[in-house]
């Protein structure tokens, strides 16, 4: 059967520029939509992107905004090189405009806002972060401590948002700006000495390949364990989970190797126990036994699908996202895993 996809269209409340390359969307949530886009920071929406070429492509954008310091829903999109859909929102997107919206999805946020934080961001990699930021200061009780790397002053976004947040919470907020025009580039050596103070908090980090990778070495440098570097990767999808999904009858078979299946899975609150045919993908399963399982992409590059096996075996079939380190927790993602073992325990929470 075809899987109805779960998406809604909202309206564009306000659109505010952050900087000549960035705005803000803020949507209009009818109170019948609000449980479905109820959302944790760090998480983002995918919008469906209208396209001459292939009628309409999808893209995934982070939220800016915090659910616990009363921010109207906000992603925050910045022009790319070449980006169509950025360019498109920037030159199209006015209060007004209507679109596509999946729910909330992604795994970039942290368990508990009761913690203290370091945040590690660069360019647009700052969104999710002010999500969790936001949040952090709003309604968890530790302090945060930001360090955010941008081309030069002009390109900093959210600029007056953080020094507000800084002014009026000094004792739990610190930010440090990294200016390449007066600095250059960010290296390894200078970020683990910006983090070295900070070593002992959870790590969340955002930002540009290059960026990414200096961070992470950095922090391995400092010692920081895996279980507390958070990483987001800004990734294009090759699908567009807008479009109808083929029906059981067109997909091609991934050859009904492995075993028939029981799938235990805790989603929601609630426990379910399905079949999981031979063969057949995860999400796939769960989506076909009603079940609202989380997606995005469904190509093993997002995260939005992410849940952790509790007992059994999978194989995955792609998997863009998940480090060893999460593969070692358990972390599989559904819209890509396969049965390997007649019973799979799997929970969402």
């Amino acid at each position: 059967m075809t899987n109805e996809q779960p998406y809604h269209r909202l309206r564009v409340a306000e659109v505010i520029e952050e900087t000549a390359d960035t705005r803000s969307l803020v949507f209009d949530v009818p109170p019948e939509l609000s449980g479905q886009f109820a959302y944790k920071p760090g998480q983002f929406l995918t919008l469906r992107i209208p396209s001459e070429q292939t009628e309409s492509v999808a893209r995934c954008y982070s939220m800016s905004s915090s659910p616990h310091a009363g921010d109207p829903l906000r992603v925050t999109v910045k022009h790319t090189p070449e980006g169509y859909a950025s360019a498109w929102i920037l030159d199209n997107v006015r209060p007004g405009t209507t679109l596509d919206v999946l729910p909330p999805a992604g795994a970039f946020t942290p368990k508990s806002l009761d913690r203290d934080f370091l945040f590690l961001a660069a360019g647009s990699g700052i969104t999710p972060v002010l999500s969790i930021l936001g949040s952090a200061l709003a309604a968890g009780n530790g302090r945060c401590a930001l360090v955010y790397a941008n081309r030069d002053e002009r390109s900093v976004i959210f600029a007056d948002t953080l020094t507000a947040l800084a002014k009026g919470q000094p004792d739990r907020f610190t930010a440090v700006h990294w200016l390449e025009s007066v600095q250059g580039l960010p290296e390894v050596a200078a970020l683990r000495a910006l983090a070295e103070p900070y070593a002992d908090r959870d790590v969340y980090v955002c930002g540009p390949k290059p960026f990414m990778a200096a961070a992470t070495e950095a922090l391995r440098g400092l010692g920081v364990p895996r279980d507390r570097t958070h990483l987001e990767r800004f990734v294009s999808l090759h699908e567009n989970p807008f479009a109808e999904q083929p029906t059981a009858e067109q997909e091609t078979p991934a050859a009904a190797d492995g075993p028939e299946a029981t799938i235990l899975v805790t989603l929601d609150g609630e426990k379910h126990t399905v079949a999981w045919p031979a063969g057949k993908k995860l999400l796939d399963t769960l989506l076909e036994a009603g079940l609202d399982a989380p997606y995005s992409c469904r190509e093993g590059r997002c995260s939005a699908c992410a849940c952790v096996k509790l007992e059994g075996e999978v194989s995955m079939i792609n998997n863009e996202v998940l480090e060893e380190e999460d593969l070692a927790e358990g972390y599989i993602l559904a819209c890509q895993s396969l049965a390997e073992s007649d019973k799979v325990t799997i929970t969402y929470e």
